[in-house]
C-alpha cells in the first residue's frame, strides 16, 4: 500500500499532483493507492484559532474529490485529542505500517506529521527508520507563490472567485437546501433560493454579487447570488447566500442545491429605495447574462 496522509483541504491544484505521483507510484509498484485524511479539522479540536476556521470542502466533497483522481482507498481518521498526541514515529509506525500495511508514504513538500510537528524532511528520515520507502512531491506553484488551502481561503473571502477556482483546478461552489426567505426578491421581480450550508464551516465568499451555475433538480441553469447582508431592506446582520436563477419558476423549497460561483459582478451596497434596487438587478441580470 502506498500512502499519502493530510487533511488535503479542498484538493487542490497542489493536492492533485501530490495525489496523481501516488496512484502513479502505486501502479508502478503494482501495489494499491490510499490517502488517510482527518475529520474533524484538527484547529476545531485543538482551539487553534478554532472560531475563524472556515474549509474549502465538506468531508463528502473530499472524499469524491479524491478518489476521482484514482485513489484506490480513502480512509478518515477521527482526530481527537488522543490521536493528536501520536508522534511522527508512533504514526507512521502504528497507522500507516501497522495498521494499513503501508509500504511507502508520499509526502507533499509542506506535510507536518505528528505532535512533534515533523516537517518533510524529518519525517522521511523517520520513515526510512522504520522501513518505509519515501517519494517527495515538489511544491505546485502559479505566477506568484505555492498553491495553498490558505492562498484561496483567502481569495474567496476577498470575493477573487476565478482566482479561487484557478487554484483549485475547478469552479469553488457551495452546497445546501434551499429554505424560505421574506418573499422580498419575488416581490421585485427577482425571486431568490435561500440556501442554508449543509456544511456550516464551509468559506462563503466575500460580499457581492456573482454570476454562478445552479445545479438543482437534477439539472444546470444559471444565475446570480447576492452574498451578504442586505443592507437596502435593514438586514439582522447576518450573512445570507440568495440566488436567482435565470429562466426558472420552480418551487425548490426544502430541496437540494449546488452553487459553483463563476465571477463576481460587484460588491454589495446599500441603495436608497427598493425602486432603485430593483433597477441595479436588472442591470446586473443583463451583464451576467452577458458573460454567459
Amino acid at each position: 500500500m502506498v500512502i499519502a496522509t493530510g487533511f488535503f483541504d479542498g484538493v487542490h491544484l497542489g493536492h492533485c499532483r501530490v495525489l496523481g505521483q501516488l496512484v502513479d507510484e502505486a501502479r508502478a509498484r503494482g501495489e494499491e493507492s490510499m490517502v488517510i485524511t482527518f475529520w474533524p479539522h484538527p484547529r476545531t479540536v485543538l482551539q487553534k484559532d478554532a472560531r475563524s476556521l472556515r474549509l474549502l470542502s465538506s468531508l463528502q466533497e473530499k472524499k469524491d474529490l479524491i478518489r476521482s483522481l484514482g485513489v484506490d482507498r480513502v480512509e478518515v481518521l477521527d482526530f481527537s485529542r488522543e490521536f493528536s498526541s501520536l508522534t511522527c514515529e508512533a504514526y507512521l509506525g502504528d497507522v500507516v505500517m501497522g495498521r494499513f500495511g503501508g509500504t511507502a508514504v508520499l509526502l507533499g513538500y509542506d506535510n507536518r506529521i505528528g505532535s512533534d510537528c515533523a516537517d518533510s524532511a524529518q519525517a522521511a528520515a523517520t520513515a526510512r527508520k522504520l522501513g518505509l520507502d519515501v517519494i517527495v512531491c515538489d511544491a505546485v506553484t502559479d505566477s506568484s507563490a505555492a498553491v495553498s488551502s490558505t492562498r484561496i481561503r483567502t481569495a474567496l473571502a476577498e470575493g477573487r472567485v476565478e482566482d479561487a477556482s484557478a487554484m483549485l483546478g475547478y469552479s469553488y461552489g457551495l452546497h445546501g437546501v434551499v429554505v424560505a426567505g421574506n418573499q422580498l426578491g419575488r416581490k421585485l421581480g427577482f425571486p431568490t433560493a435561500n440556501m442554508q450550508l449543509y456544511e456550516p464551516l464551509k468559506q462563503i465568499p466575500g460580499n457581492g454579487v456573482y454570476l454562478v451555475k445552479v445545479h438543482t433538480l437534477g439539472s444546470d441553469h444559471f444565475g446570480m447570488c447576492n452574498v451578504g447582508v442586505r443592507p437596502t431592506v435593514g438586514g439582522s446582520g447576518h450573512r445570507t447566500v440568495e440566488t436567482n436563477i435565470f429562466d426558472f419558476d420552480e418551487d425548490i423549497y426544502g430541496l437540494d442545491i449546488r452553487l459553483e460561483f463563476l465571477s463576481k459582478i460587484r460588491d454589495e451596497r446599500r441603495f436608497e429605495s427598493l425602486e432603485a434596487l430593483s433597477e441595479q438587478l436588472e442591470r446586473d441580470r443583463i451583464f451576467a447574462k452577458s458573460l454567459l
